[in-house]
């Protein structure tokens, strides 16, 4: 198999759980928002903000340092060392987090959510995230040695025993949004356990104080960045409920959960092109930046593809999806998307390559500033709405900046005509159906606009070489391989 037929073959395998951890979830919200409230969905998104904040924190940057050096350390017992001792500080971290989260949790939810009626329920969302970062190393093992199929098992395996767990759970057993977050925590436990036994068996354990080290010496500098990347990732839902309703961050959340499937997209072709990027980086040194910028534009294509479809149907499926009550998030999804599309070349690893990871710390507080400054006025005036556009705003104007200043430390030489083009038509059209339905323009115009823009971006895809008659050939090989 070639190396074009086998990075097709993963992209296949690794957009396959993302198809489905989509698909999954959004099916089946139709039955949850009619059962579960604005509030709910409010309280749930609270309880995340604090969780993922906690667990990031407790990771110590570790998931970015074992994924540079996993390319370090390719000797199966070095590798084994790596893997065994990065698990082991990150697991005891977690449980020293969930200690000190079980005792305070009245206290913590009083702080985060508004009430300490949720304190139990902060304590089950922490205990379900952190299981499920976990198992992100286990994952990322597969996926540097480019094992597509038991990464997209296991991740498929894990959306599909979350939402059949707390379908069960929520539906019949009635314990309501609780069972969202059992259900995953059910899931996850499974999953981990069942990676575990299966690394434990054909990996002996194996552990190196030097090695975790050298992890931690790289990692600490990301620290601050996580902190602050965290905030700047859930400020916005946190700052909805504090200026303005529980209920407006249910419906944002619900918009972000339609949107986030572009970023989820995204990080399955990153799964793809981040370990040739690599690759390229310690093959080539500087000289690699022209080869990486000509491998990542049909990536990028592809991001950017996803993104363009959510963003102008996003009235079509928050309709077909939601209840009345969540319409709002209508345009918010628009709006995400944007914000999401434009996040393809803070994927790019060239700080972590040249190890200015307190580079990243750095660029983090200057996000955050203007995420500050620009959403809290934002919100204030025109709530979940406004939270969007502060996003948007603020998330354009630190990537500008993160992605100079990432040049300047490794330049990857990006066709810079290809990339304005797909993201003018990206903007544009998604801009231009926002303005459409303020100026409420007749469906049947708004539904023309959006055909003609998919369309034209396909159109593009033909004239930058992504959409060809060999990649066709070679992506059919890839999907009915007897036929080929």
């Amino acid at each position: 198999m070639t190396s074009a037929e086998r990075q097709i073959r993963n992209s296949l395998i690794y957009i396959l759980p993302v198809a489905i951890g989509a698909a999954i979830p959004l099916i089946t919200l139709p039955i949850f928002t009619r059962i579960l409230t604005k509030q709910d969905y409010g309280v749930l998104a609270l309880a995340q903000v604090y969780a993922l904040f906690v667990t990031s924190l407790a990771n110590f940057g570790l998931t970015a340092a074992y994924e540079r050096n996993f390319f370090e350390c390719r000797e199966e017992r070095r590798a084994a060392e790596l893997l065994y001792s990065t698990l082991l500080f990150v697991l005891a971290t977690i449980t020293l987090g969930g200690i000190i989260t079980f005792i305070l949790r009245e206290t913590l939810s009083r702080w985060v959510i508004g009430s300490a009626e949720y304190g139990n329920f902060l304590f089950w969302t922490y205990c379900s995230t952190s299981v499920m970062g976990l198992k992100v190393y286990f994952l990322t093992y597969f996926k540097n040695r480019e094992q597509a199929k038991p990464f997209a098992w296991y991740t498929i395996d894990e959306t599909l025993l979350g939402v059949l767990f707390s379908l069960i759970l929520v539906v019949y057993g009635g314990v309501g949004v609780v069972g969202l977050v059992w259900g995953q925590l059910i899931s996850s436990l499974l999953v981990f356990s069942a990676l575990s036994v299966r690394f434990l068996r054909t990996m002996p354990p194996a552990f190196s104080a030097c090695l975790l080290k050298e992890s931690i010496a790289l990692s600490y500098p990301l620290t601050p960045r996580i902190f602050l990347g965290v905030v700047g990732t859930q400020f916005d839902k946190y700052m909805i409920g504090l200026l303005a309703t529980v209920g407006g961050v249910g419906v944002y959340s619900i918009g972000q959960k339609v949107a986030n499937v572009i970023f989820t997209g995204m990080t399955a072709i990153q799964n793809v092109f981040a370990p040739q990027v690599y690759r390229r980086m310690f093959d080539l040194g500087d000289a690699g930046g022209e080869s990486v910028g000509r491998y990542l534009t049909p990536f990028m294509y592809l991001s950017i593809a996803l993104g363009i479809v959510i963003a102008l149907f996003s009235e079509e499926i928050v309709w077909i999806l939601t209840p009345p009550s969540f319409h709002d998030a209508v345009d918010i999804v628009t709006i995400l998307s944007l914000l999401y599309g434009s996040y393809f070349f803070g994927k790019q690893p060239q700080l972590l390559y040249a190890k200015k990871t307190h580079i990243t710390s750095l660029l983090t507080i200057v996000s955050i500033g203007l995420m500050i400054v620009i959403s809290v006025p934002f919100i204030h005036q025109w709530g979940a709405m406004g939270a969007a556009w502060g996003m948007l705003l603020a998330g354009l104007i630190s990537g500008t900046i993160s992605l100079l200043v990432s040049q300047h430390y490794y330049e990857i030489r990006w066709e810079y005509r290809k990339a304005c083009a797909i993201f003018i038509i990206f903007f544009g059209s998604a801009l231009t159906i926002i303005l459409m339905r303020h100026l409420e323009a007749a469906y049947g115009f708004r539904l023309l606009f959006k055909i003609i823009s998919i369309a034209v971006y396909g159109y593009l895809g033909m004239k930058i070489h992504v959409l060809t008659a060999q990649n066709y050939r070679l992506v059919r090989k890839m999907i009915s391989p007897a036929r080929a």
